[in-house]
């Protein structure tokens, strides 16, 4: 049914079943959205209550989200996709930090609930938790109110590290990688097994209604796959990347179907080695961060070339549509994959035209 918001669903999926296993069929993978042409005459639900209430409220947010897929025009390898974002992160909040919900997104309460590694408790899940509750309650209302005409994506349970970094406390954490170590590493264990038990129930109820699935980053996947991350590695040398971050991503590759690393900012660009060094990560989506050149910038390119070179898939979100033909120009398309926002559809349709016509000549 996914047909009522997408009329080529399943060419789209044809291809990104084809680039998920380093294939293409005729040209890269470009997803594109824009305002459908009857877009004005559709209407959003108004919030009601408090900032909180609007981030709890399943029915609310999924009205929001039903409204924002009538109004969007889904071109390419483009699906509506329901993500039930209640923060970046959000597993932190699972294991006891408390969330603090701005009106854009949710921060996590900087006050550690580590205070020192001899008192501690062993990190678990309580499935009684709020937060937790919370999610599956909004992906259970995405899947019973969808029927397939949208896909259910998991939330963000965030990344390893960075997990412990909510727990510990940035500052706290990165003289523990000196310190304590050891205790690090045994915190990492326990907040991956945690990571594990939300990922697959999380996954188990959407396979359960659903073929597949996606994340925060809008891929479309048959299989089981996530956004690996570690936001925090950018304060990081390799060679304590190699120690306290890599194993847990080998694992956790190890464990899915497919898996993109969300590399974020060139504070990261020094591990992109050990990135490529993991036979079972599919890919590397890159996002240049604040202030630098965007991902279409000719700067990144040697960056671009080394993935590519390495036998990864290359994601690009958030790419200017300007600078798409000069990306197509330099890179190869074979696991090329463009995401892009243009104004109406008829320039998305344009857009794409453009793109197949390339790989024709």
């Amino acid at each position: 049914m996914i047909w009522l918001f997408k009329d080529d669903w399943e060419a789209a999926c044809q291809r990104l079943e084809a680039w998920w296993e380093g294939e293409l069929i005729d040209r890269c993978v470009v997803l594109v959205t824009a305002p459908r042409d009857e877009a004005a005459r559709r209407k959003k639900p108004k919030p009601h209550g408090d900032i909180r209430e609007w981030w709890l409220d399943v029915e609310y947010r999924i009205n929001e989200a039903e409204a924002e897929f009538r109004s969007t025009f889904y071109g390419g390898e483009a699906f509506p996709i329901f993500f039930p974002n209640l923060g970046p992160g959000i597993a932190a909040a699972y294991m006891g930090v408390q969330p603090v919900f701005a009106e854009e997104t949710v921060w996590f309460d900087q006050a550690p609930i580590i205070d020192n590694w001899e008192d501690r408790q062993p990190i678990t899940l309580d499935e009684d938790n709020q937060w937790w509750q919370v999610t599956k309650e909004l992906t259970q209302g995405s899947l019973a109110r969808s029927e397939n005409r949208w896909i259910t994506a998991i939330t963000d349970l965030g990344g390893g590290l960075d997990l412990v970094a909510s727990l510990r406390g940035i500052k706290s954490l990165l003289m523990d990688l000196i310190d304590h170590p050891d205790a690090v590493k045994q915190l990492s264990e326990e907040i991956q097994h945690v990571w594990f038990r939300c990922f697959d129930e999380l996954n188990r109820m959407i396979h359960q209604s659903m073929v597949a699935t996606s994340s925060w980053m809008p891929i479309w996947c048959k299989g089981t796959w996530y956004p690996l991350q570690c936001d925090c590695s950018a304060m990081i040398s390799p060679g304590m990347f190699e120690e306290f971050v890599l194993p847990g991503l080998q694992e956790q590759c190890r464990q899915l179907d497919y898996s993109i690393y969300h590399w974020d900012g060139p504070g990261q660009i020094p591990h992109l080695d050990l990135l490529l060094s993991i036979p079972e990560l599919t890919g590397i989506q890159w996002t240049p961060g604040d202030g630098n050149p965007r991902v279409d910038s000719p700067k990144w390119y040697p960056l671009y070339k080394r993935i590519q070179d390495a036998g990864k898939n290359l994601v690009l979100l958030d790419t200017p549509p300007r600078g798409i033909e000069r990306l197509l120009k330099e890179l190869s398309p074979k696991g090329l994959l463009i995401q892009t926002h243009v104004d109406s559809e008829e320039e998305a349709r344009s857009l794409l035209k453009e793109v197949g016509r390339s790989f024709r000549d």
